[in-house]
């Protein structure tokens, strides 16, 4: 059938194509106007409007013989279109993504960048300061005399990292650099009064021998982190679990959880000292009772404010 109809298509374009040329020749001829256009206007308009009838009727005869071309054109192609339509909405989502991704990829790239950046400093000569790192810390309580306090604390760091950095140069001083807006944010701020801990840290590594060390303070307030007596963690063992082998890391376990937990309190302390022998009191405990079932709790020996060094010992209860 398909077949059929292209003969036919090309037999009837065939023969409407020159009918089409000897209309158009015929008014040409006879000087017809339309539109009081000339006649060799005239003539082409007619030869074009020929074209488009041979195209239409092509297109006509498909429709009504062709069962696959009607599918086509009013079926598959409306619904290619709404598919089309579906999946520019539906690539939105993915693009969003897309520059979210871009967005971690440059973040990524910046840190890779600064971490080459800290790597060619480390080979570039002997590192002795790291950025970022703490290098003096001092308490403060708000007075009408907090500017001299700041400059004996600004003094007393200085004296401290030169003998880090230069210690040969005594001549050398006022090797500390920062910034003035920093000094009067600390004053504004202490003025409002209470306690204050000031974290004097580096804003870049430094080698051995610079001659310069840029810092840059971070204040604190200096607050109850800790009370006597106070039970900051604790974690109940059934007795087989506090055997021997175990008591070691049991204990080094329950201390970590005891330091995140006062980080999170804003304590600036990393070490924990510990009072007792801790290891002794469990097996003693553990030959003295045969409960199975204990809880072991570590208690702060002191009131600890921000800076103060955190003092605990270690308390295990039958239960």
């Amino acid at each position: 059938m398909a077949w059929i109809l292209i003969v036919f298509l090309i037999l009837l374009g065939g023969l409407i194509a020159p009918f089409g040329d000897l209309l158009g020749t015929k008014i040409g001829k006879a000087r017809f106007s339309i539109l009081k256009l000339r006649p060799k206007k005239t003539a082409t308009i007619v030869t074009i409007i020929t074209g488009g009838f041979i195209s239409a009727i092509s297109i006509g005869l498909l429709i009504l013989f062709s069962e696959e071309f009607r599918q086509r054109l009013f079926v598959d192609i409306p619904f290619l279109q709404k598919t089309l339509d579906e999946s520019k909405k539906a690539l939105l989502p993915l693009q969003e993504e897309r520059k979210r991704l871009e967005v971690k990829i440059n973040n990524k790239e910046k840190e890779l960048n600064k971490l080459k950046s800290d790597i060619k400093e480390f080979r570039s000569g002997n590192v002795v300061i790291k950025r970022g790192q703490t290098l003096f810390i001092a308490k403060v309580t708000a007075n009408p005399n907090i500017k001299i306090d700041l400059r004996e604390i600004y003094n007393s760091a200085d004296k401290y990292v030169k003998k880090i950095v230069i210690p040969s140069k005594k001549e050398v001083k006022n090797i500390l650099l920062w910034r003035t807006n920093d000094i009067a944010e600390i004053e504004g701020v202490t003025s409002k009064g209470g306690d204050w801990i000031i974290l004097i840290k580096a804003a870049t590594n430094v080698l051995k021998g610079d001659n310069f060390v840029f810092v840059f303070p971070e204040l604190l307030q200096n607050k109850i982190i800790l009370r006597k007596g106070e039970v900051i963690t604790s974690e109940i063992f059934e007795k087989n679990d506090l055997e021997y082998k175990n008591i070691n890391s049991i204990i080094k376990n329950l201390l970590r959880k005891t330091r995140d937990k006062i980080k999170l309190r804003e304590s600036i302390v990393n070490e924990i000292t510990t009072r007792g022998d801790f290891i002794k009191e469990i097996r003693d405990s553990l030959k003295i009772n045969q409960n199975n079932k204990y809880r072991l709790e570590v208690i702060s020996l002191k009131d600890s404010k921000t800076a103060d060094p955190i003092i605990v010992e270690l308390n295990i209860i039958k239960l």
